[in-house]
């Protein structure tokens, strides 16, 4: 594995540290009904958190969303500086961070199964696996060198990626962006009928807006299918139960996560859009209650 994924003593204090000068650490969340949440930037984690914020605010919660990266998002839940965090992919793409920081928060119940990841190009492209990228990559070229688009550096993707790229020995660049950027350049390229590859991964409304292909990846350096888990502080479950088992109902298909991402994305503003979701889906969202 890369660099990045080795432990870092230094950033949990600095998480702790950045998210304390964001917004002062108080008494537990359920004695000032006080939540702090961990997000980051991906589509069905900016989805879920602003969906969580609305129901819970409804319940006379006061809710912080704080975006950071995985790495410190995680660090903070475990440091006690977050609450909670809403997504860790297992067991293959968070097992880093799983590993890391295991000791030190809960891994509560999975609301999202039956994920992917890997490297996804359109389905125009006559490819079908990552062993045949090679013979792609002068047509793959993106500033003089043969690139694969990715998302933002720590994402835990991007590291798998690093280690695809040798495994396969490629000879390809991963380009560190945002998943903003890189679905700019997705748009750009399919709207043109131009080759790309990029890290993408289920749930997205990628694959609802375009017709898109995972590359076979034999070796299996992504892993197999993959649920998304939420976390809480060590905490939390003693001291706000209630809230636990509201979450640990949570549970979306393939449907309803991709219906609350593009309500979302469309949305001008994200918090509109995860309200026009629950409205439309309030029988749903009730039985988590």
């Amino acid at each position: 594995m890369i660099q990045l994924f080795k432990p870092n003593k230094s950033l949990k204090l600095l998480s702790t540290l950045l998210i304390s000068a964001i917004i002062p650490l108080s008494a537990s969340a359920a004695d000032q009904k006080e939540l702090k949440i961990g997000t980051n930037s991906w589509p069905e984690n900016i989805a879920a958190s602003n969906m969580w914020k609305i129901l819970l605010e409804e319940r006379g919660y006061d809710v912080k969303l704080i975006e950071m990266s995985l790495e410190m998002v995680y660090s903070g839940v475990a440091n006690d500086a977050l609450d909670i965090a809403l997504e860790m992919w297992l067991p293959t793409t968070g097992k880093p961070y799983y590993d890391r920081y295991k000791d030190d928060f809960v891994l509560q119940d999975a609301w999202y199964h039956n994920t992917n990841i890997g490297l996804v190009v359109p389905e125009y492209m006559d490819i079908d696996s990552i062993t045949d990228l090679p013979e792609h990559k002068e047509a793959l070229e993106y500033r003089g060198q043969p690139t694969i688009f990715g998302i933002e550096t720590g994402a835990a993707i991007m590291g798998v990626t690093d280690q695809a790229i040798e495994d396969y020995d490629l000879g390809m660049r991963l380009l560190d962006s945002s998943d903003a950027a890189m679905m700019a350049a997705l748009d750009d390229a399919y709207r043109n009928d131009e080759p790309i590859v990029v890290t993408l991964w289920s749930p997205h409304w990628a694959f609802s807006r375009y017709d898109l292909k995972y590359l076979d990846d034999p070796k299996k350096i992504y892993g197999e299918t993959e649920e998304i888990f939420w976390l809480s502080t060590q905490s939390l479950p003693d001291t706000d139960p209630e809230l636990v088992q509201w979450m640990n109902n949570w549970d979306l298909n393939d449907e309803q996560l991709g219906s609350l991402i593009g309500a979302v994305n469309d949305a001008d503003d994200p918090a509109e859009g995860a309200q026009q979701w629950i409205d439309d889906n309030q029988d749903l969202v009730e039985s988590w209650f």
